[in-house]
């Protein structure tokens, strides 16, 4: 079942006629979501979407949390990804309309660790779980998407900017 955002209102609001500005909701989908239910969702809400290990809200660091800032001309997006690896597996793609994709997998959580010439039983599992996930958000309007530059640092953190399309 995804997650419902809250009501946009305050309580009071409506008396005084003063409405709270409408946050991203943050939807999780479970991770045998179909692509249609995921593309329903994505129709009927501008939030972010989060799904395989990024929406099973296990402890550790949340995978998928997004900053969105705006400029004249350009829209800049981070994204919290801690334990994400920087291979192959790894993708970013932005569509015209704004639309941000991400995939990856997480390589923290697993219950073995070789390092080093040695194997290492995890004891605790506290960092984001092990595994595939995808993400995607909408940009608040259409971009040039060719023009786009990104980095993904040692941080965790992915951050993008992007030319709106004017």
């Amino acid at each position: 079942m995804p997650y419902i955002p809250p009501s946009t209102e305050r309580s009071g609001a409506r008396e005084s006629g003063e409405q709270r500005k409408m946050e991203p909701a943050m939807v999780l989908l479970p991770s045998l979501a179909t692509r249609e239910e995921r593309d329903r969702i994505l129709e009927t809400s501008k939030g972010v979407v989060l799904t395989g290990v990024a929406a099973t809200g296990q402890l550790g660091p949340i995978i998928g949390k997004v900053d969105i800032g705006e400029a004249d001309d350009s829209y800049l997006f981070r994204v919290s990804l801690p334990g994400v690896s920087r291979d192959e597996n790894f993708s970013c793609s932005i569509e015209a309309d704004g639309e941000v994709k991400i995939k990856g997998v997480t390589t923290t959580g697993e219950k073995t660790v070789c390092k080093n010439s040695m194997v290492f039983q995890m004891l605790t599992q506290n960092l984001a779980p092990a595994g595939h996930f995808s993400i995607s958000f909408h940009l608040p309007g259409p971009v040039d998407f060719q023009q786009f530059t990104g980095s993904f640092e040692t941080d965790g953190i992915l951050e993008g900017i992007v030319k709106k399309k004017m």
